[in-house]
């Protein structure tokens, strides 16, 4: 299933709003912002996996 752009700018704004009533910290949010994009497959969403995959990668290497 393909999740639109609207569900995921709609699902920005919910986790903004949330953040203004200070009911998530920063860490929800990036987690909530890299699980969106993955799941809606965006234009941005290969990018964040990219960015997973060497982040991955590189913690992989340190051990």
């Amino acid at each position: 299933m393909i999740v639109s752009v609207s569900v995921v700018v709609l699902l920005g704004l919910l986790i903004w709003f949330l953040l203004r009533i200070r009911y998530f910290r920063w860490a929800e949010v990036l987690i909530c912002s890299t699980f969106g994009f993955l799941l809606a497959e965006t234009g941005a969403g290969p990018v964040v996996q990219e960015v997973l995959d060497g982040l991955g990668g590189l913690l992989s290497q340190l051990s």
